[in-house]
């Protein structure tokens, strides 16, 4: 049963300008001729809201963001804002190549309403740690909206807990994304940083840890399972703010298999895409194309995971 307290910490976090709770990083859905579905994605999105998702968080990798043009991501940002229409809060992902095209994005998501900006650390080419530092700090001194480091390291130059102890003392870098799953190097980040700047949001994007992230000091998460079971993602986030850590976990633990059924039998991101279809939205094919073995295997897989998501009081 999930929890009767409906508080939404972005209500709270508007006084303390903190980022909390629970964000999902959107799946973008695709309509017959694989252009973005606006009409599908504007129904998921006011079902996300309603389901009692505590944030969005568009053109993130969940949303295949490097797949999709400019121009698409300009659209998504846009499409969400417009949804959310201040109901919750907009981080909204850049998945651009260089400090140009990113501070470009900061602009149109600030002209959106916007509440930040999520953006990746500068992905194919390896940098220093020197150079990751200037990256974003060239955007954060030039930028009109908040900013929110995301560390990706399986996708993306890592930034090390230094660097980002280094960024905190920019204004408008105000909190990170790590999806790296790494709790002590959370637990570093959040000892360096806090005492200076307790506004400063500390945000998990593996899910598996979620409630570990919280106990060493998290403010929430972005969370890709919040696609498919939101309603299951903010109870989690909840019985953990209202003190019953014991029932997080167990929670924690009955998701865990529907998680790594969506991560690892799928091409990421369409485990979760697959799930997001059980509960009755249409998202289309990946950017990616697939044979017709993949196809067959996708169904039994999709079956498989429609049975979990049962189980978890899902829609499905």
């Amino acid at each position: 049963m999930l929890l009767e307290n409906r508080s939404n910490p972005a209500e709270s976090s508007a006084m303390t300008g903190k980022l909390e709770g629970i964000f999902v990083p959107m799946l973008v859905p695709y309509d017959e001729g694989g252009e973005v579905n606006e009409a599908e994605l504007r129904r998921f999105i006011r079902w996300l809201i309603e389901d009692g998702v505590h944030g969005l968080y568009p053109n993130g990798s969940t949303g295949e963001a490097t797949r999709l043009t400019a121009d698409e991501r300009r659209l998504v940002t846009k499409i969400t804002c417009e949804e959310a229409a201040g109901k919750v809060p907009v981080i909204a992902g850049m998945a651009e190549a260089n400090a140009r095209e990113s501070l470009r994005a900061c602009e149109h998501a600030a002209s959106c309403g916007a509440a930040a900006v999520a953006i990746v650390a500068p992905f194919f080419y390896r940098l220093t740690q020197d150079s990751v530092y200037a990256y974003f700090a060239e955007i954060a001194r030039n930028s009109p909206i908040n900013i929110v480091l995301y560390n990706i390291p399986s996708f993306a130059n890592p930034i090390a807990v230094e660097t980002v102890q280094r960024l905190a003392e920019l204004p408008r870098v105000v909190g990170i994304k790590d999806s790296s799953g790494d709790v002590p190097s959370m637990m570093r980040m959040i000892a360096a940083i806090r005492p200076s700047r307790p506004e400063f949001s500390f945000l998990t994007g593996w899910d598996p840890v979620l409630v570990p992230m919280l106990l060493a000091g998290c403010n929430g998460g972005t969370n890709a399972s919040a696609n498919v079971i939101p309603q299951q993602m903010r109870q989690m986030f909840e019985l953990f703010r209202a003190g019953d850590v014991q029932a997080a976990i167990r929670l924690q633990h009955r998701i865990l298999p529907a998680f790594d059924l969506m991560l690892q039998s799928f091409e990421f991101p369409d485990g979760f895409r697959a799930g997001a279809e059980l509960n009755g939205f249409s998202f289309g094919f990946l950017r990616v194309p697939q044979t017709s073995h993949q196809s067959e295997e996708r169904a039994t897989r999709k079956r498989k995971l429609g049975a979990l998501l049962c189980e978890l009081g899902s829609r499905t």
